[in-house]
């Protein structure tokens, strides 16, 4: 059917001279036609300028709209492939006029506009892609690759992310991809396939982003993993593997509306079905909910959009009542609700609306009334683009501008501003109360116990004030239900009273609870969940400052910015002692931080593992600086090149659990010079052992405000029977010549904290070659077998629900993984990596089938987040029996089981397939091979 008898409405000129203009230049369309285009002329210079040029086509398009646009999309797949540029720029020019004209004449619905556009960049992703891939293969680039493979772009695919994902394209959008390669089609070719995609990627995004006669679309490859330090094409397991121990939840909520969109789709997909588990998680997340509150809160304070809505200047994406604000609605909900039930996991903001309202999610009434307020709202910002294709959601700063878009819409000024203040207000009215407390509920039945407790809380400091008295008194029946629910209500009453007198004031606290009611499930699951973490909570409710500072809930800051954060905060803190303290209620803040993102599902077990050990090396980092600089005032600096600290064990490996101690050894490089030289001179290797020993008493020393860390130095050269600080050429020799099998063992997760950097650098160095030397020695595997007999005798099970220690868990796995990164020679430290060095390639085939590394690796996962979920509960062994219902609601949580039966289960199978894997990689062991020096 024609445009003409589709036509429902259609702009007014704001400048009739450019209309009379167009209907001069470009006669003989139908009046209906014709009016359309002379109003959109009046409004968009922009389109104004397409009409003219691509009138001839027009005349055609104008006659069968939905045929026309398949000819736009159909015609660059059939230039040469040195003219894709210039067919898709004039792909792009049809489509943007063509979709412009259906949405200003009501002919197509939004989606049937935003789908235009999103298939248009669809086809133009693809086409580059599968070009210039082909071009690489036919330069003999892409290893082992034939023609025949450009059609699924030798592997490589593009993964639509945002708007384009969801097929929701605005009219001047740029486009989010992530690009990835499939590395398995590549082995042991993977580096020379990468070097080839990631010549690929910038040339596809040049095609698109170039902007001589026009450009197709801005392209942003920003959200891939790491972007500040990964290259812009990386493998799927390299991307799997970055996820799964370090994705963020903002990285969660991007993949909602993921898709793939050119080259390997099929690839695209399994890597998706791959990340279900990171996306999705399987239990009721409610702590989305303060996410997104968070995130809305920080876009409008870093983009200054608090205060009253207003039609000039006002963001139709991120302002109060605007688009985001819906988007943020339906996908807090689908997070929360999507990992138990497939059917909400709809890319689409309508659609998302529409599942979670047949669900019962929404109100269906609510859902149709945000429905059509998004609709209008995205008609909007696609008239504030039209006008000069400009990438802007914000209305005009002046009255003639609103005017223009006014006209555009079809509606006189006065009416415009009207109706868009009443959109925007039902907008905020809608989804603002999303976040809002509920009314006040009756309280449960008290225990007698409990009454006693509760009757002293009107006299503590928090609840002096009226106004604190006041909100509190709404806020005491949640969390009184709440504590009910507990296995022990009464236990974490005593957690919380201990939490409430100790708050300084109350107001702050109580209102934000009220604001954020998931933050009283957090103190509560705290309570009745974490008993080491509700202890500190009780004693230290100083940590909450962090809560209601918002950092707490921000991004994690990595190692680097911990260290600066530290190092900032002790700079003016007093003397010596009293910057160790201040050092321990800084780092406490921090720890409480990991265990509460924890507990909430906000980070799962790898997250954890890996912030608290961020967290522990700007200590030792930061603490290292503060006892040199201390030192050294009392007898002089460090004699020769100085020394460096050394993390072992899971230190060095960079994954620590919430009690995890330190392994530490420390080494220095004298040069010769025989000692210090300051007011208290000290000869050399008295001083790196005073050193050493000021570090462990600074680290461990209890004070008022607790310990930092314990620290276990058994893992230096001899052990207890050598000195705490090791000199260079003391360690190398021993190393090379007198170290057992399990100290070379021990040193493939070595790893310098802190220290002089040309030494650190040193140490490494002879790291990586003595790897290289030691584990070619033919006995490697029956030292490694005895030793895992005797660990075995010594350290067994304690309880079917040790993860640590037996065999198939975790210690016996780390052995495994040590023992493959000492026989390939590699550097890797983290076991996952270390298994992945089992797989390289020798002269002598791999070192381990992809079968038993495939079973150490999946067993390694499952029995961390057991054991890192264990060590928050409780510091003693996992007793399933003696959990409350959120201790093992969080385990079950954390491992993917549906109840302890199927957790039992998968743990003894994957433990069972451990144990087999490493059994057939050393050897059955009897205790009496003996692991002697390599």
């Amino acid at each position: 059917m024609s445009l003409a008898a589709r036509i429902t409405r259609q702009p007014i000129a704001f400048d009739p001279a450019a209309a009379e203009d167009l209907r001069q230049e470009l006669p003989g369309f139908a009046p209906e036609v014709m009016a359309l285009m002379a109003g959109t002329a009046g409004c968009s210079p922009y389109l104004r300028g397409l009409m003219l040029r691509e009138a001839d086509w027009l005349r055609e398009a104008v006659e069968a709209p939905e045929s026309a646009l398949e000819a736009a999309l159909d015609a660059p797949g059939r230039v040469a492939p040195d003219a894709l540029a210039l067919a898709l720029r004039q792909a792009k020019r049809r489509v943007a006029l063509l979709a412009a004209l259906c949405d200003l004449g009501g002919v197509w619905p939004l989606e049937a506009v935003t789908g235009a556009l999103t298939r248009l960049a669809d086809r133009a992703v693809h086409l580059a892609l599968v070009t210039q891939v082909a071009e690489e293969i036919r330069r003999g680039k892409l290893p082992g690759a034939t023609p025949e493979d450009a059609a699924v772009a030798g592997g490589m695919v593009a993964l639509a992310m945002g708007k384009m994902g969801a097929g929701e394209l605005n009219y001047s959008s740029d486009i989010d991809l992530i690009c990835l390669f499939d590395e398995s089609r590549y082995p042991g070719e993977e580096q020379e396939a990468r070097a080839s995609f990631i010549k690929v990627t910038r040339r596809m995004t040049a095609i698109l982003s170039d902007s001589t006669d026009g450009y197709v679309f801005r392209s942003d490859l920003r959200l891939r993993p790491d972007a500040s330090v990964t290259p812009v094409c990386l493998s799927m397991a390299a991307a799997e593997a970055y996820y799964e121990a370090e994705g963020r939840t903002w990285e969660r909520a991007a993949y909602i509306k993921a898709r793939p969109c050119g080259g390997d789709l099929q690839a695209g997909e399994r890597f998706l079905k791959a990340l279900t588990p990171f996306v999705w998680r399987k239990h009721l997340d409610f702590v989305a909910i303060q996410d997104a509150h968070d995130m809305r809160l920080r876009i409008r304070d870093h983009r200054g959009l608090h205060g009253p809505i207003t039609v000039e200047g006002h963001n139709m994406k991120l302002g109060a009542g605007g688009i985001r604000e819906i988007e943020f609605f339906t996908q807090t909900r689908q997070l929360i609700a999507g990992g138990r039930d497939p059917s909400l996991r709809d890319r689409t903001t309508v659609g998302g609306l529409a599942a979670l309202a047949g669900k019962g999610w929404v109100a269906p009434g609510t859902a149709t009334e945000l429905t059509a307020l998004y609709r209008a709202h995205r008609e909007v910002e696609h008239r504030l683009q039209m006008v000069n294709d400009a990438q802007t959601h914000a209305m005009p700063a002046t009255a003639e501008g609103v005017a223009r878009i006014a006209a555009f819409c079809g509606q006189s000024e006065t009416e415009f501003r009207r109706d868009l203040l009443d959109r925007l207000s039902r907008t905020d009215r809608l989804t603002e109360g999303f976040f809002a407390p509920g009314a006040t509920e009756e309280g449960p039945e008290l225990s007698e116990t409990a009454r006693e407790i509760t009757r002293r809380w009107e006299s503590y400091p928090a609840l002096r004030s009226d106004r604190a008295q006041a909100i509190f008194r709404r806020l005491r029946p949640r969390l009184l239900k709440e504590l009910a629910r507990a296995a022990n209500p009464d236990e974490a009453l005593v957690a919380l009273d201990g939490f409430l007198s100790g708050l300084p004031a109350g107001v702050q606290i109580f209102s934000l609870f009220e604001a954020n009611p998931t933050l009283i499930e957090l103190i509560v699951d705290i309570a009745g969940s974490a008993p080491a973490l509700a202890l500190y909570l009780s004693r230290n409710a100083a940590v909450l400052d962090g809560v209601i500072g918002g950092s707490f809930w921000g991004d994690w800051p990595g190692m680097a910015g911990l260290r600066a954060e530290l190092a900032a905060r002790l700079a003016n803190g007093g003397d010596y002692e009293a910057r160790l303290s201040m050092a321990r209620r800084w780092m406490k803040e921090w720890h409480f931080r990991v265990g509460v993102h924890h507990l909430r599902g906000l980070i799962d077990g790898f997250e954890a593992g890996k912030q608290y050990a961020d967290l522990a090396e700007a200590v030792v980092s930061v603490i290292w600086a503060e006892v040199t600089a201390d030192f050294a005032r009392k007898h002089g600096p460090m004699p020769g090149r100085g020394a460096v600290v050394i993390g072992m064990g899971s230190m060095g490996a960079g994954r620590l659990n919430a009690g995890s101690d330190l392994d530490l050894i420390v080494i220095y490089d004298d040069q010769g010079v025989e000692g210090s030289d300051g007011p208290r001179p000290l000869a050399t290797r008295p001083y790196y052992s005073r050193l050493t020993q000021a570090l462990v008493t600074a680290l461990t020393a209890q004070m008022p405000e607790g310990r930092l860390y314990e620290v276990d130095m058994r893992l230096r050269p001899s052990g207890r029977a050598g000195p705490v600080a090791t000199a260079l050429a003391s360690f190398t020799t021993y190393q090379e010549t007198e170290a057992w099998t399990w100290e070379h063992l021990a040193l493939t997760r070595a790893r310098v904290l802190a220290g002089e950097a040309s030494l650190a650098g040193e140490v490494e160095a002879f790291r990586r070659a003595l790897l290289r030397a030691k584990g070619q020695g033919a006995g490697v595997r029956a030292d490694v077998s005895g030793m895992r007999a005797r660990l075995q005798a010594a350290k067994p099970a304690q309880g079917p629900w040790d993860a640590k220690n037996g065999p198939g868990r975790i210690m016996d796995i780390e052995l495994a993984a040590e023992t493959l990164a000492l026989i390939a020679g590699s550097p890797a430290r983290g076991v996952e990596r270390q298994i992945a060095a089992g797989q390289t390639a020798t002269e002598h085939g791999r070192i381990v089938p992809d079968s038993d590394a495939q079973a150490l690796a999946s067993a390694y996962r499952l029995l961390w987040r057991l054991h890192a979920a264990a060590r928050l509960l409780s510091e003693g062994a996992l007793d399933w029996d003696r959990l409350g219902e959120g201790g093992r609601a969080f385990v079950l949580r954390e491992t993917g089981a549906a109840d302890a039966e199927a957790l039992a289960a998968d743990l003894a199978r994957a433990a069972g397939q451990a144990e087999a894997a490493v059994t057939r990689l050393v050897g059955a062991g009897n205790g009496e091979t003996g692991d002697g020096p390599g």
